[in-house]
């Protein structure tokens, strides 16, 4: 059964990561407003013609763990592939294994791209005792071109998970939402927006 985190994700056994207690004062709720409008506003519509482009990053765990989920991941990405993709948005997809490697980038101009990155879902190797969650988030956030992004991490790996939300690497982390599955977690993670949401702020407690 699926459960949802909308106001951050936790890691097993440890505090909650996101705003924790402090979510129950204004500003703090206000916050999680602008966090899920920034994450989530730039795919409404996706299959209108007008909305504007975006990056679109697939982080996906290339440890051994990936092995007895891929099924349902790779169904699971596919169909959500299949509600956000538009024309023209740039997609990079990495496997995060031992070191992140890039193993698909292109821009969608029709069905042959979006056959071509959930191939290069369903393609992906599975090996190895770690997953580079960090270093694939440090690509996703120096590559983005456009205003917004859409990053959904896939992992099926406990351990590296826990070791990105409590190591150095954190603030990558710092607006993300978690939907749990058995086996696995897909979570969607802003980046790039802390200069948006405190321009939406001040704007707001300035009005």
């Amino acid at each position: 059964m699926k459960k949802t985190a909308p106001t951050g994700l936790k890691d097993p056994g440890k505090k909650a990561f996101g705003f924790g207690k402090a979510g129950k004062n204004p500003f703090f709720q206000f916050l999680l407003f602008l966090l899920v409008f920034f994450c989530f506003s730039p795919l409404y519509g996706a299959d209108d013609p007008q909305r504007s482009p975006i990056d679109i990053n697939l982080i996906i765990d290339g440890s051994a763990s990936l092995t007895n989920v891929k099924g349902d991941v790779t169904a699971w990405v596919s169909s959500r592939l299949d509600q956000i993709l538009a024309d023209g948005d740039r997609v990079t997809v990495w496997s995060a294994g031992a070191s992140a490697k890039v193993v698909y980038s292109g821009r969608i101009s029709g069905a042959p791209d979006r056959d071509a990155v959930k191939k290069a879902v369903r393609d992906l190797a599975a090996a190895g005792n770690s997953a580079d969650f960090s270093g694939a988030l440090r690509e996703a956030a120096g590559r983005q071109s456009s205003g917004y992004s859409y990053t959904l991490l896939i992992s099926a790996s406990p351990a590296a998970l826990s070791s990105l939300i409590s190591g150095p690497q954190s603030d990558l982390m710092r607006f993300s939402r978690i939907e749990e599955f058995s086996g696995w977690r897909a979570i969607v993670v802003g980046l790039n927006l802390d200069s948006k949401v405190k321009k939406a702020a001040a704007d707001y407690f300035g009005s």
